[in-house]
This record gives C-alpha cells, structure tokens and sequence, in this order.
C-alpha cells in the first residue's frame, strides 16, 4: 500500500537542455531591455539603409563609386532634413503656442459649464512652459549626440559596405541557410524602404491637403500647426489621423457652429481621400497591417520605448510580419 504502483509511478526528468533554456530565455530579454537604445539605434540605421540603398545603386550604375555615391546621398539627405527642420520648426512652435493659448478659451466657449471645474486662466499660464518644453524636447534629441551619431554611423556602415549580408551570414552558415536569410533581409529591405519613403509622402500630402482645407474654410490664423500635426500623426495609423482632428474641429466651432461642421467634413474628406486614394496609391503593399495587430504594435511600442517606441512600433512589426511570413512560406514550399 506505502509503494506506488507501476501504473500510479511518474518521472520527471530535467536535462541540462531544459535548464539552460529556461535560464538563457529571460535572461536574454532582460539583456535585451538594457540595450532597447541600441536597437532603437540599430532599427533605424536600417531603415536609412533601406530607404537610400536604391539612390546609391542608381549612382553606383552609373560608373560612380560606391563610396562617393554613399557620401553624396547621405549628405544630401542630411541636408534636406536639417533644411527642413530650420524652416518648419520656428513657425511651428511660435503658431503652436498661440493656438495653445486659444484653444482652453475656445473649450469654455463652447462648454460654458467648464469653468465650474477648470481655471482656464491658469491653463493659459502653462503656455510659456509649454512653448519652452517643446525647445526642450527638440534640445533633447538632437543633444542625444551619442544615439544621433551612433545611428547615422550604423547607416552610413550599412550602405558603404556592399553585400554586406553575404559577408557577415555568409560567415556562419552554410550556403543553403546563409541564402534563406539573405533573401529574407532583402525582402524587410524592400518593405522598410517602401514604408519609409511611403510614410514620408503620405504625411506631405496629408498636410498639405489639411493646411490648403484650413485655409479655405478660413481657418489660416491655424493652419500651420494644424496642417503640421495632422501630417506628424499619420505615423501612428487609425489613431493618428482623430487625434489631430479634434483641436482643429474645437477652434472651428469657436469660428462658428458652421465652421465647425465643415472643419469635420474636412478631415473626414482627407481621411476618406487617404483611406482610398493617397494609401492604395503611395503605400501600396509596403503595411497592410490589421487593424487590430496595428493598435497592440503601438501600445506594446509606447510602453516599451516611449515616443520613440510608438514611432518604430510599426517598422518593427513590418519586420517581424515579414520574417515570419516569409519562414512560413519557405518551410511550406519544402
């Protein structure tokens, strides 16, 4: 009776195997989370790759060096985002500030009763810190020099170094295998260039239709930031696109009630021109993520890395949609 019989008797058996894998698994995220800013860094230096490599291969087919090729379009491109940082930013912080300041009056315009809860005198107050913490913002990123500089290094050693996945897979595994891989990479390639040459039309033609909208409705005293922030929310998908609806809709009702229903019907116009227009005709396959997938890769992105993880959130997940789309259509095909 004190003996298990045979049939009750179980083992458990725990190999060194097993062990090591349930240790190296969390260790290897938390090793992960440490160096997030590095992959962030990383993530980035790729997508540069990606979005440039076409320009230089263009240059380098017509007889020119890779390396001259690599140092001219990257210089280029250095330029035109510093040129249009200093146009865009002075307008845009001294516009935004004052649309800021009008907008709580705008609020208790329309909501009376609000001023029952909410000083809105004392929300006008936080302008000045506001305007100062988006300097700062700016200061923040741009004095990161170690991240800005370890990125545009990351993507300047990618695009020097031709067949640079050959080279380094090539190392490790064997031929089959290093070609699987390879061809994997080319393909995020290809989407990461398409996103990002994409995302950048989008949100330009976004703006412009918004800023050129605000101004015929009569609504130009806003239409910079408005216009500004409509294009910079594209980034973020479904989302974005109400976020940056909802000041310009509030400032038109204060215009009039009018005003304020054509301000609606103007964003829904842009955005139904997006959904089935600007999109199918700029984005083509580079996304088509469900919606659904989209909002969890934002959130997940958000509470992982912060603003930047809400930027890198859908780039990261195009990677890894591509990844295993592409293993599972390798492994159905053998």
């Amino acid at each position: 009776m004190d003996q298990l019989s045979k049939k009750d008797r179980f083992t458990i058996t725990i190999s060194l195997k097993s062990i090591a894998l349930f240790t190296l698994i969390p260790l290897c995220i938390y090793l992960l989370w440490i160096v997030k800013d590095l992959i962030f860094s990383l993530l980035i230096g790729f997508i540069l790759m990606s979005a440039l490599k076409p320009a230089v291969n263009f240059l380098s087919s017509k007889k020119l060096s890779r390396t001259l090729a690599v140092i001219l379009v990257y210089l280029l491109f250095i330029l035109f985002i510093i040129a249009l940082f200093s146009l865009i930013i002075p307008p845009i912080i001294y516009e935004t500030s004052v649309l800021i300041m009008s907008l709580p009056y705008a609020i208790e315009d329309l909501i009376p009763q609000i001023s029952n809860f909410v000083n809105i005198s004392d929300l006008t107050s936080f302008v000045p810190n506001v305007t100062t913490n988006i300097f700062s913002i700016i200061s923040s990123i741009f004095s990161n020099a170690l991240f800005v500089i370890t990125t545009l290094f990351f993507g300047l050693y990618f695009l020097l170094e031709e067949n640079l996945w050959e080279k380094t897979i090539g190392t490790y595994f064997k031929k089959e295998t290093s070609n699987r891989i390879i061809s994997i990479i080319e393909k995020v390639e290809k989407r990461m260039s398409s996103w990002f040459w994409g995302e950048l039309t989008l949100m330009t033609v976004v703006g412009l239709l918004t800023f050129l909208g605000l101004h015929l409705i009569g609504m130009g005293k806003y239409a910079i930031p408005l216009a500004v922030l409509a294009g910079l929310l594209e980034v973020v998908p479904n989302i974005g696109p109400v976020i940056s609806a909802i000041p310009a809709i509030i400032l038109g009702f204060v215009y009039s009630s009018f005003t304020g229903f054509v301000a609606l019907a103007l964003y829904v116009v842009v955005q139904q021109l997006e959904n089935t227009l600007i999109v199918p005709l700029i984005m083509k396959h580079a996304v088509g993520l469900n919606p659904i997938l989209t909002l969890v890769a934002l959130i997940l992105g958000g509470r992982l890395g912060g603003i930047l993880g809400v930027l890198l959130a859908i780039p990261l997940f195009l990677v890894i949609e591509t990844i295993v789309s592409e293993l599972l259509h390798q492994n159905n095909k053998s």
